[in-house]
């Protein structure tokens, strides 16, 4: 993924990184709220080696007693040194217990041990650290580092050089702190929930989307239009509006085509239903008509035939009467507009649609329409719900597979791309229909969209 593509999905899914993010700061809050108010109380000790004076032994005292002090930070938490302060404080607990309020550090290379006590009254704390100190320096100098022989004393003494004072400010709980830690927790949380979700999510949104399944090139892309069910004709309702003019680009592209000898005969079809595949047939096949070409569009859905109720013509005798030899073809073409193009109706809906569809009278039929028109526009049903499509591209030039942004996803349109090719037919190129022109994913489709105004998926 580049940059552009982390910044889309942010902004697509940014209500979902928010609350996740306002949920940890209120955790945060919660829990400073919730949890009891500390006190931490640190005394500071200075272990040290007795010596002859000498340079060498200075340095080898020295080196011994900052080694000493690694064993010795872990001998603080532990019964030697806090049983006695148990007993001399009189504290109704253990020495295990005790321990888990006490924590001993020692800087690098120091001769230093930092002991530490957490509780919730201040001068206990204070107590308990200056206790376990002195505590710790007698098990050092009376057991750990007994003299021995005739020596009166250690050699390892251990000196209090900065004794526990009474907190005036508590250490926890830290609203600043854990606030800030849950807002950020939240906000890792939900940039993870939205890159988790965008890779489950298989649908079509960015052209990168649609070449990572198929191999052939994107013929255009048509803006999302929400009053489009009310007015799919755009084309010849608005030849101004910017969705009409994306169809114009669609037409040019598709024109590239037609480059072999013949009549282009083109299926246009989809993966799944409601993807604008009708409307894409009928778009196109009235741009072609501006251009002065003879131009023919089928509706082949023997299914769900839209082409009737779209162009608001009479649709009850059309291609399957054609079919069924009930009527010639020349008889139940109709005009439309002023221009050359002419409709043929879905006709009576019949029991056989497949069959019909890849029978010989098909195939003659559109002999005969290749030899009448310049262009031929078929309208076909949806590829994944019956064969009907796979088995027409097989008889024309190829079939141009229409994808709709956001609803389409990887797998149909993969499966839709198998259908054709098991159908040993051609696969001429994709549309891209519903395409947002607000929103996360409008820049990935700039070149399609440029002007359109209506508000995005």
């Amino acid at each position: 993924m580049q940059l552009k593509d982390y910044v889309a999905l942010i902004r697509r899914s940014w209500l979902l990184i928010v609350a996740c993010t306002i949920i940890g700061g209120s955790v945060g809050a919660a829990m400073a709220f919730l949890s009891p108010t500390t006190y931490q109380s640190t005394a500071q000790l200075y272990v040290s080696v007795r010596n002859s004076g000498a340079a060498w032994d200075l340095a080898q005292s020295t080196n011994y007693a900052r080694q000493a002090v690694t064993s010795y930070v872990r001998v603080i938490p532990t019964a030697i040194v806090l049983d006695p302060v148990i007993e001399d404080l009189g504290l109704k607990m253990t020495s295990s217990q005790l321990a888990g309020q006490v924590s001993a550090s020692t800087p690098l290379n120091t001769q230093l041990i930092m002991i530490t006590v957490t509780d919730e009254n201040p001068s206990q704390a204070t107590q308990l650290a200056n206790a376990i100190g002195d505590s710790f320096a007698n098990a050092v100098t009376t057991e750990l580092e007994a003299p021995t022989g005739t020596e009166a004393e250690s050699k390892v003494r251990v000196e209090s050089i900065s004794p526990a004072k009474v907190p005036t400010a508590p250490s926890s709980p830290n609203l600043r702190l854990d606030l800030a830690l849950g807002l950020l927790i939240g906000l890792a949380v939900g940039i993870g929930l939205a890159v988790l979700r965008s890779v489950l999510d298989t649908r079509i949104r960015t052209i990168a989307d649609v070449e990572s399944v198929v191999d052939v090139p994107i013929l255009g892309g048509i803006p999302f239009d929400p009053d489009s069910p009310e007015r799919p004709l755009v084309v010849q309702a608005a030849p101004r509006d910017p969705r009409a003019e994306a169809f114009r680009r669609v037409r040019t592209n598709v024109q590239f085509l037609a480059i072999d000898d013949g009549t282009p005969t083109f299926v246009i079809t989809s993966s799944a239903p409601a993807e604008g595949k009708s409307t894409t047939a009928a778009n196109l096949a009235l741009t072609l008509g501006e251009t002065g070409m003879r131009v023919a569009l089928i509706d082949a859905d023997l299914r769900k035939p839209r082409l009737a109720d779209n162009f608001h013509i009479e649709g009850g005798v059309g291609l399957s009467d054609v079919l069924a030899g009930r009527v010639t073809l020349s008889a139940v073409m109709q005009p439309w507009g002023r221009s050359k193009l002419f409709l043929l109706p879905a006709g009576t809906l019949p029991p056989n649609p497949a069959e019909l569809l890849g029978s010989r009278a098909m195939w003659q039929t559109l002999e005969e329409l290749r030899r009448a028109f310049d262009f031929v526009i078929i309208d076909a049903p949806p590829l994944l719900a019956v064969t009907d499509a796979a088995v027409m591209a097989r008889l024309t030039t190829g079939a141009i597979l229409v994808a709709a942004s956001g609803s389409t996803r990887k797998p149909q349109l993969a499966s839709a791309v198998k259908a054709i090719e098991s159908a040993d037919a051609k696969l001429l190129g994709v549309i891209m229909t519903k395409l947002p022109t607000k929103g996360p994913d409008s820049a990935a489709y700039g070149q399609y969209t440029y002007g359109v105004t209506h508000a995005g998926v």
